[in-house]
């Protein structure tokens, strides 16, 4: 049964999704319908968390806008996802980092992976 499962999801997957970890900062780029236009939007955070597998993959971005905490999931293999860029390297110690929401300033910066 798991078989027909992963053939009918293999079809809804992205070929070239970028290659990106849990504190890493990263733009994402979402197609955004206005109307009958299409534009693109970046928004730009650090990740926080990677859930599920496969064509359920999704990943959650926070980033602090005018001071307060705005967190965003998104769906990794959507087709409203442009694309992903890895803006920073981080080499945090969890695989999430959801105590990064009662940190501020300073204390709420993830490791970079260059300083090890």
């Amino acid at each position: 049964m798991s078989n027909v499962i992963d053939q009918i999801e293999k079809d809804y997957m992205k070929e070239n999704v970028s290659q990106f970890n849990v504190g890493d900062t990263v733009k994402v780029n979402v197609k955004i319908k206005e109307g009958d236009k299409e534009r693109i939007q970046a928004y730009e955070g650090v990740v926080i968390a990677r859930k599920n597998g496969g064509s359920r993959e999704s990943f959650t971005v926070r980033k602090n806008s005018n001071g307060v905490g705005v967190e965003r999931t998104f769906p990794l293999h959507s087709p409203l996802i442009a694309s992903v860029e890895v803006v920073r390297k981080g080499s945090p110690r969890r695989a999430k980092l959801y105590y990064v929401r009662n940190l501020t300033g300073k204390a709420a910066k993830i490791k970079s992976a260059d300083n090890n």
